[in-house]
């Protein structure tokens, strides 16, 4: 691995997670399902480590359809059983319900907007918002709160700003990171 100064919270002993960090975190992204994909880990983040869910990524991608929002809206029973049993994955009956219920909204909210990239980059007008050393902000807390009046589960500010800089929507690389940039050149 190269010696590169990157954000702190980078655990350099971790490879998928100098990728993640290199390759992924802080990209614009306007594709619907890495759009979910993002929202279910940032979701089963809540109260645990990125890093923890980061190395259960394939296994989540796995036991959760591709992150298939179409199929997992129409999850049952027998299926939450199956996670729950599912020892690659975190087994918090809570969030497996919630993500049920998210797809769901998910497809409400495409409908109403034509993608959930178009309702999720209208809050900054396709703008990204280039700040650090924060865990919310008066964004994260609007975003929270529409998707909790639309019905979606753990969306709380933290996780809701932890999702936009996963999605390039807050530009949060730190000053010492090789991939900081204060804006958009």
């Amino acid at each position: 691995m190269e010696e590169r100064k990157r954000c702190k919270w980078c655990n350099l002993d971790n490879e998928k997670y100098v990728l993640y960090h290199d390759k992924e975190w802080g990209k614009k992204s306007f594709d619907d399902l890495y759009l979910f994909e993002m929202l279910v880990l940032e979701s089963f983040q809540a109260g645990l480590s990125w890093e923890c869910v980061l190395n259960k990524r394939e296994h989540f991608k796995n036991a959760f359809d591709n992150f298939d929002y179409n199929k997992i809206s129409k999850y049952n029973d027998e299926k939450v059983e199956k996670l729950l049993q599912n020892k690659d994955i975190i087994r918090n009956a809570r969030k497996i319900y919630a993500t049920i219920n998210n797809a769901k909204v998910f497809l409400d909210i495409q409908k109403q907007y034509g993608s959930f990239s178009k309702y999720i980059w209208h809050f900054t007008d396709n703008k990204v918002i280039y700040e650090v050393d924060k865990t919310h902000s008066s964004l994260s807390d609007t975003i929270s709160k529409d998707l909790k009046s639309k019905g979606m589960k753990f969306v709380g500010t933290t996780i809701i700003y932890s999702y936009l800089q996963a999605i390039g929507v807050v530009y949060s690389h730190e000053i010492e990171c090789f991939l900081y940039k204060a804006s958009e050149k």
